[in-house]
């Protein structure tokens, strides 16, 4: 199942060859991934190919960034840049694969997000960083944060090293039907409920999942 999503995949990158453009920033550009507060979350597995259809099929795995605290409903207008990696190596985005685990529902996700060709405009912007920080240095916007909730609601911003991020994406993921890890733990996630963490647990007892808040169009 694997070979064959990563050939599809890997398949996608010539359908926009006319409109994508190079342009590899001089350092690396960042992927993160972060999650309503409480709605923990486990990454699969994050795959990139970029505009030269290079793939980088271990951009990103793991828990993502999220706070045990406050209001979880709605996206944040200032996300921080999400637990993740430089995605060292590749040129800028043509698209990138996610497949996830929800573990508050639980249930599992995948989403391809198509990058257009502003948002990697964007990625090569300099600019300078605000004058509060103790030494301004023009800086890339080479950071891509990507939203995971329950749901399968997802979202993107860009930002870079002391820069606002700007919403830049929002997407729908489907349900993967193998269920976690592609069926090869017998339906068994990443964690179990009684494993999460207390403030979790305690949310979970005293609330319903703000599903509503994350689709696109609800902030």
């Amino acid at each position: 199942m694997k070979s064959v999503w990563l050939l599809l995949f890997v398949m996608l990158i010539g359908c926009s060859g006319a409109t994508v453009r190079s342009g590899a920033l001089e350092e690396p550009w960042h992927l993160g991934f972060g999650a309503p507060a409480y709605m923990e979350t486990w990454v699969e597995t994050a795959s990139v190919i970029d505009v030269k259809g290079g793939l980088y099929p271990n951009a990103g795995s793991g828990t993502v960034s999220l706070r045990y605290s406050g209001d979880p409903s709605g996206w944040p207008d200032r996300p921080g840049r999400g637990a993740g990696r430089n995605v060292t190596g590749a040129d800028l985005p043509a698209r990138i694969y996610v497949r996830w685990q929800s573990l508050v529902e639980p249930q599992t996700y995948e989403v391809t997000l198509e990058i257009p060709d502003e948002v990697r405009r964007l990625m090569q912007q300099r600019e300078p960083q605000p004058r509060y920080l103790p030494e301004q240095k023009l800086q890339y916007r080479n950071q891509l944060i990507v939203g995971l909730a329950p749901g399968g609601a997802v979202k993107v911003w860009n930002s870079g090293v002391g820069l606002e991020p700007v919403e830049v994406m929002c997407s729908q993921a489907s349900v993967v039907s193998e269920g976690p890890s592609q069926g090869k733990t017998g339906g068994a996630y990443a964690y179990s409920r009684e494993k999460l963490e207390p403030a979790t647990q305690h949310y979970l007892n005293e609330h319903p999942i703000p599903y509503e808040s994350w689709k696109c169009g609800n902030g």
